[in-house]
């Protein structure tokens, strides 16, 4: 029986995964302006907006991740800082 290709999830690429949120963005933004020039054949750009793809979704993982480990301040009734963790609002 053949499997289903619609559900097939592909994973983000090792090197994709080991870059930096900076690094991953600088790429991103290069495909980008690559894809809007227009230039370059069909298969370039197809693969070009598939790695865009990973790399966005790279990027949105870095920035939760990011965003999980910040802490806001707060002053408590005695007038006492501390730290709790960012609402998820």
């Amino acid at each position: 029986m053949a499997k289903d290709k619609t559900t097939e999830q592909p994973q983000i690429s090792d090197d994709i995964a080991a870059m930096s949120f900076e690094s991953a963005l600088a790429e991103l933004e290069n495909i980008v302006r690559d894809l809007e020039t227009g230039d370059g054949d069909l298969d370039t750009s197809i693969n070009g907006y598939t790695r865009g793809v990973f790399l966005k979704k790279h990027c949105e993982a870095k920035l939760k991740e990011a965003e999980a480990r910040i802490d806001k301040i707060v002053v408590d009734a005695n007038g006492t800082p501390h730290t709790e963790p960012l609402d998820d609002a």
